[in-house]
């Protein structure tokens, strides 16, 4: 129904989408210190207030919820029916940028070049646009829709929290931060987070510390120990017998007595561990093996390392290894290690099975390292979450992919969590297709623009056929 006219509509406001887009991507909108009535820094603060003024200017109903979320409403004064949920806050331009400066967004040959072009900005825009095509098409609606302007997704999603404790959700709800066709379940998680403290020793040889780990949801491609009276043999011999075993690369660097070891594996994000080679259980493969003075350190060390032995992506040591059909199989990923004399803390990142919960899931990792003395800190974890595949929701939703696209549409299971993770009828519906790999979090990060263009003409019909 309308599909002509939406379609007419986007074709001929393709440029002018594009120009908008442009001018919130020019804004660096990375999460900065609180100031007032900002509490996300200055720059989100802009990003915000210039697409609600945009939107404005386009006739819509706006609202400023605090500097946290701004809202914008095809017809407040409809019953709610649809929530749109994207944020205009990015992660930092970081280095190694060819095409473009992170913040002078380009088009190239048929690409949008810039930060937050593909993540989660040009979907944000194109939203705005599918209700531009509703609104000035003269297509009635009998429900409203709503798009909600997150800015801290990125850095734990606060904005979110804030906005529904004071609104409430929507009977519908997705937000265009995710993939095609339309993820309808994650994965529950479980940051884990151990700490053991044992009695000091200075007999050698010794291992002096232990810093590996950059953030509990990246599998470390590095990590690093430092020992002392070990000869530079003694290492290399153990080194390569566990390099032939594992693959982890190590690096030596002796000084005085000391020698500081780097093991070198290949990183990953944590959701998918199996996918890289985790340095920090690649160390303490080899750190196990050395000939330290016994000591209770080394027998924290080893306890450890039998938990979450090298390899083992599944949390099967543990005893948690599980899998159903609709999630698939339990990850756990070894991921932050911090070791000196006296104590170790350690993190590591599991996804959750749907079929999994605190009672076969915490509970059980927090008495298996309980019986070893190391104390698990965690009480709760975050549970999974799935809406009905068969729902009129979601049915919906493919069912536009499919005619847009002309592509299969069918839902998804991911391990990662997105922008709707705690909405009870929350799916993600792109913006990113299935071939597309946008870069995002990285240099040169871009959105096709003949994607952004169908996403908004999905998106459109969407609402149409859920609001009229």
């Amino acid at each position: 129904m309308y599909r002509e006219k939406l379609v007419e509509y986007m074709d001929t406001h393709q440029q002018e989408m594009i120009e908008d887009i442009c001018e919130l991507c020019r804004i660096n909108s990375e999460k900065m210190p609180a100031e007032e009535d900002m509490p996300y820094g200055p720059g989100v603060a802009e990003c915000l207030d210039a697409a609600l003024d945009m939107a404005e200017g386009y006739g819509f109903e706006v609202q400023d919820y605090d500097g946290y979320v701004g809202c914008v409403d095809f017809d407040s004064t409809l019953p709610k029916q649809l929530d749109i949920l994207a944020h205009l806050d990015i992660v930092p331009a970081g280095e190694g940028w060819k095409i473009t400066e992170a913040f002078e967004p380009v088009v190239k040959d048929g690409k949008l070049y810039g930060r937050g072009t593909a993540d989660d900005k040009g979907p944000a825009i194109a939203a705005l646009y599918a209700m531009r095509a509703v609104k000035e098409s003269g297509i009635p609606l009998k429900k409203n829709v709503r798009l909600i302007l997150g800015t801290d997704e990125e850095c734990g999603s606060s904005d979110i929290k804030h906005y529904y404790a004071i609104e409430k959700e929507a009977p519908m709800t997705f937000s265009p931060d995710g993939q095609y066709p339309v993820v309808n379940v994650e994965k529950g998680r479980l940051e884990g987070h151990f700490t053991a403290e044992f009695e000091k020793s200075d007999a050698l040889p010794r291992l002096v510390k232990i810093q590996a780990g950059t953030k509990i949801n990246v599998v470390p491609g590095k990590a690093g120990a430092t020992v002392e009276g070990l000869e530079l043999s003694v290492l290399e011999e153990a080194a390569k017998k566990v390099k032939e075993e594992t693959g982890i690369e190590f690096q030596f660097n002796p000084e005085e007595g000391f020698c500081q070891i780097t093991a070198v594996g290949e990183g990953a994000h944590a959701s998918r561990p199996q996918e890289g080679n985790n340095a920090i259980t690649g160390l303490l493969s080899l750190l196990c093996r050395l000939p330290f003075a016994p000591c209770p350190q080394i027998d924290y060390l080893k306890k450890v390392a039998n938990l979450m032995p090298h390899g083992d992506v599944n949390g099967t040591t543990l005893g948690v290894d599980m899998k159903d059909d609709i999630s698939g199989r339990l990850t756990l990923a070894f991921s932050m290690l911090t070791v000196d004399g006296s104590g170790l803390d350690g993190q590591f990142d599991s996804r959750v099975s749907v079929c999994g919960n605190e009672d076969n899931m915490l509970k059980v990792i927090k008495e298996k390292m309980a019986a070893e003395g190391i104390h698990l800190l965690n009480d709760s974890m975050i549970p999974p979450h799935m809406v009905d595949g068969d729902s009129l929701f979601v049915n919906t939703l493919l069912k536009v992919y499919e005619s847009y696209t002309g592509k299969k549409g069918e839902c998804l299971a991911i391990g990662g969590g997105t922008y709707v993770h705690n909405l009870k009828n929350g799916v993600a519906f792109g913006a990113s297709m299935p071939e597309t790999d946008n870069r995002m979090h990285g240099a040169d990060e871009f959105a096709v623009v003949e994607e952004l263009v169908t996403s908004a003409k999905m998106f459109a019909q969407v609402i149409v056929d859920l609001c009229c």
